[in-house]
């Protein structure tokens, strides 16, 4: 059974790919303004302090999956601090790693401060209760359950694409341009740190392709999305799923599946035992996941339909 390398080894022997990345990344990146995409002219003072209007829930037309999905992905954005802790304290704040872990952060801040701004300039959900909902949830904090850096790497490869997609589904779930246009440009910052990510652990599988064959493995039969820990996230889930903003068949078919494919996970070659039986469970489990997502579509269409012959 060949050695596994080190997280030491690791970082010093994909330096380089992170500075090419890196490069990339910054040659393609587009400069842009949360300031630029908000509709303020729309905005009113709310009661308080100021002595505003109240929000009422029909302040805005947005449908309810839409407000959920913006509130959780919001939430989720929020939660950047202890991110930025995760993968500083994984990759470290020097050389390229360290480069681009506050490049990340940079990006990823815009997130939050365009989704709040819009919410509440649009009066798209009730303000106070999403400011008390991001105490709690800011206040709980998140933690990697992954204890390795490829199989942190692994997460946030899929998890990056995963973010995307429910983005520019909810964008168009809205049926408002100006929040599509937002998420759309959210979308094209998640995309370009998923491409980094995925460069990152397909240059991993070249280097220790059983061990990152297992990690790879550990994370796809675990996964779940980084707001998991939020308050009243499993009812939301099913209300986002529902909507087809982000379901087990979205899940498999355009997240992990496309990334494997990239990966190449079944053409590896030089794997030793572990690394054949994690990609064994790998394979099994996707034909698993496969069949949970039919019979999630099945249970969906039927419960539309029964829904429709209520109108």
């Amino acid at each position: 059974m060949s050695r596994e390398l080190t997280q030491t080894e690791l970082l010093v022997e994909l330096e380089h790919v992170v500075e090419e990345n890196l490069n990339r990344h910054l040659a393609v990146a587009k400069e842009w303004f949360p300031h630029e995409y908000v509709p303020y002219s729309e905005g009113r003072t709310f009661d308080g302090v100021l002595g505003g209007e109240a929000w009422r829930p029909d302040d805005s037309t947005i449908p309810e999956p839409a407000r959920v999905s913006l509130v959780v992905n919001l939430l989720t954005e929020d939660n950047l601090p202890s991110y930025h802790h995760e993968i500083a304290t994984t990759f470290g704040r020097d050389g390229a790693w360290g480069t681009w872990v506050h490049r990340w952060t940079a990006e990823e801040g815009r997130h939050a401060i365009v989704i709040r701004d819009y919410l509440v300039a649009s009066r798209a959900v009730d303000p106070t209760a999403l400011e008390r909902a991001r105490m709690t949830h800011m206040e709980t904090g998140f933690a990697t359950e992954y204890g390795t850096m490829l199989q942190q790497l692994a997460y946030v490869s899929f998890q990056e694409l995963a973010t995307r997609i429910a983005h520019r589904n909810t964008g168009k779930v809205s049926g408002d341009p100006v929040c599509e246009r937002i998420l759309a440009r959210v979308a094209a910052d998640e995309n370009l740190h998923m491409l980094f990510y995925r460069n990152l652990l397909g240059a991993a599988f070249e280097l220790s392709p059983s061990q990152t064959m297992r990690a790879v493995t550990d994370v796809v039969t675990s996964f779940q999305m980084p707001g998991a820990g939020m308050q009243g996230f499993a009812r939301k889930s099913v209300t986002i799923a529902m909507a087809g903003i982000y379901d087990l068949r979205l899940h498999c078919d355009e997240v992990l599946a496309p990334v494997l494919r990239q990966w190449k996970v079944n053409d590896i070659t030089g794997l030793d035992a572990e690394g054949e039986k994690a990609r064994e469970e790998l394979n099994t489990f996707m034909d698993q996941l496969d069949v949970m997502a039919t019979k999630f579509e099945e249970r969906r269409a039927a419960r539309h339909a029964r829904e429709a012959e209520r109108l």
